[in-house]
């Protein structure tokens, strides 16, 4: 992966209300930190950092040129957004050397088609791998070629690019190839479906056939009553 030139400003203000001004300004509130280095607080061009995001993915290097004078060379290591408007909240860059080894989750693709009436379940998108700093692959692949129900990819059959360790389970599960259900498991889930409606209403039913004895049957010793009261009267 190419490195991404970008500028950047030193950041005074901090907290809340300093982090909603740097927005405004059409910036990304970030900090550079490792190596032992005093966090550095800086602003990033919100256009440039989405547009390399976009097309380097979360493990896009960059080469920051502050204002101040100073260079320096970053990985995200946590990137918050905000996800109605979709934008960059805050960057934390980790400062990185070329020929570093870094330890970093790559994301995983499937390439080829699996076998007729099957589908793909995804247990991981990501693995962990260590890679020189300036050689983070932005993806990984693993091939589902023909792969029949039952089949599971696991990290060890991930393809690494050279210079690329894995660091995750070698047994941990990326994918599971599984049997498509028939149109008639579909349909023979549906009168399940109907028949606990219909017991729903028949309970609804009875309950309101009980609750409308109950009340006839009140009625009449309610009247009851009444004739009781003015035969005592009378007497």
């Amino acid at each position: 992966m190419s490195e991404v030139k970008i500028s950047a400003e030193p950041r005074t203000e901090f907290g809340k209300g300093g982090a909603r001004r740097t927005r405004r300004a059409g910036k990304v509130p970030a900090v550079l930190y490792g190596h032992g280095e005093k966090p550095k607080h800086i602003a990033l061009p919100a256009r440039e950092f989405a547009a390399a995001i976009r097309k380097g993915g979360a493990n896009q290097l960059f080469a920051i040129e502050v204002s101040d004078g100073t260079q320096a060379l970053a990985l995200p290591k946590a990137i918050q957004r905000d996800p109605i408007r979709d934008t960059f909240e805050h960057v934390d860059l980790l400062l990185v050397r070329r020929g570093e080894k870094v330890t970093v989750d790559v994301p995983v693709q499937l390439t080829g088609e699996a076998a007729r009436d099957t589908l793909i379940v995804h247990d991981h998108d990501t693995l962990s791998v260590t890679a020189d700093a300036t050689k983070v692959p932005d993806h990984l692949t693993a091939s589902i070629e023909g792969a029949e129900a039952g089949v599971q990819v696991t990290a060890a059959d991930v393809e690494l690019p050279a210079g690329v360790e894995l660091v995750a389970d070698p047994e941990l599960s990326v994918a599971t190839v599984t049997a498509a259900p028939t149109a008639e498991q579909l349909e023979a889930t549906l009168p399940e479906v109907e028949t606990a409606d219909a017991e729903v209403e028949a309970g609804v039913g009875e309950e309101t056939a009980e609750s409308s004895e109950g009340a006839e049957a009140g009625e009449p010793a309610a009247a009851g009553g009444e004739e009781t009261a003015e035969a005592r009267t009378e007497a």
